[in-house]
């Protein structure tokens, strides 16, 4: 285990898995986007679904457009025999969140964690303004690409950044996504026309589905089901203000106040996957995380690559995890978000054990 832990309990990703994202899946279901990658997820573990000590799952009904969605999913895990399962109408980053507690306390020495959205059936950028301020901001449907452009404006203009590093940092991602076959855009993307100035096509991210599991686990039984398991040795997650008049949009001091509770900064991080939809975000993020030139940031593509809503969040800390347990990476830091501009932030510190 590397360095000593600060939680009751060791507690790793031993696995992950994801769909590959597309524009659209007409001819899936939910349960039929996410089964696959369920299956692969615990092949990996050799376990079955009646050994995990505890499911917790991340979706939106508003994506799917029905109340209570999330229970067609969990009939393609397998609820009979009876199970011990939640659900978290976020980004599965905070089911993992959940399901790390649930093994803190002792009651699970395993866990398994899925997430998925479907963003093609609707206007994803409409459906989005649910989120916001339902008195005074939502009967604007101020989109999310027209918050993000005020936060890249703001951005533009206290001087932090420009259009053209804007558009380095998307060109950026997806050339490394080139490496990533589940990314749905890879390669040389045209940065386009303006979508919603300063911002064009190329520093938004991609509309579509898609889907990811992690198997969590504790202590001894993680290196039983791993080679090499990402422990997990900090974890936290913070929210600012509602009103986005309140917030200094140029800075994150949720990310920042996270990182130190998830004790980040105690050392230096190899790898950084940043949960960035929008090009100006990863400035943000740089800035909030004290990243420096020589952290590989979002080497999988990141969110500019593949965004489904609900899932991309959990995919950070599944891509982190995953060049632990391949030898790429002996300190990472995944990030994950919600809202618009940043509102809510995550941030999980994953370390693999040194030779």
């Amino acid at each position: 285990m590397p360095g000593t832990s600060r939680y009751a309990r060791d507690v790793a990703v031993v696995a992950f898995a994801q769909s590959d994202h597309a524009r659209r899946t007409d001819e899936l279901s939910e349960v039929e986007m996410v089964m696959p990658v369920l299956h692969q997820v615990l092949e990996a573990t050799g376990l079955k679904a009646g050994e995990i000590g505890f499911t917790c799952s991340g979706s939106s009904d508003y994506l799917a457009g029905r109340a209570f969605s999330f229970t067609m999913t969990l009939d393609g895990v397998g609820a009979w025999p009876p199970i011990s399962e939640s659900h978290v109408e976020m980004d599965g980053a905070w089911a993992l969140y959940e399901a790390w507690v649930k093994i803190q306390t002792g009651e699970a020495d395993t866990a398994l964690v899925y997430s998925y959205g479907k963003s093609s059936p609707g206007p994803v950028r409409d459906v989005l303004t649910r989120q916001l301020d339902p008195y005074y901001l939502a009967p604007l449907w101020p989109d999310s690409v027209a918050l993000a452009a005020l936060q890249a404006r703001a951005l533009i203009d206290a001087g932090e950044t420009d259009e053209d590093a804007l558009a380095a940092i998307g060109a950026r991602s997806r050339r490394a996504a080139e490496d990533n076959p589940h990314a749905q855009l890879r390669g040389a993307v045209p940065q386009g026309d303006y979508l919603v100035a300063p911002l064009r096509t190329g520093d938004c991210p991609p509309i579509g589905d898609g889907a990811a599991a992690v198997v969590l686990a504790a202590g001894d039984t993680a290196r039983r089901l791993c080679a090499r398991p990402a422990w997990i040795t900090g974890i936290d997650h913070r929210i600012e203000a509602h009103g986005l008049g309140l917030r200094d949009l140029t800075d994150s001091p949720s990310t920042r106040l996270a990182a130190e509770r998830a004790g980040l900064f105690g050392a230096p991080v190899d790898t950084a996957e940043l949960h960035a939809p929008f090009s100006s975000q990863e400035v943000v993020l740089r800035k909030a995380l004290g990243l420096g030139e020589d952290v590989a940031v979002n080497p999988s593509g990141g969110a500019l690559a593949a965004n489904p809503v609900m899932a991309a969040g959990l995919i950070r800390i599944g891509e982190a995890a995953a060049r632990i347990h391949r030898g790429e990476s002996d300190r990472a830091v995944a990030h994950a978000t919600s809202g618009p501009c940043l509102q809510q932030n995550l941030v999980a510190v994953l370390e693999g054990e040194r030779a």
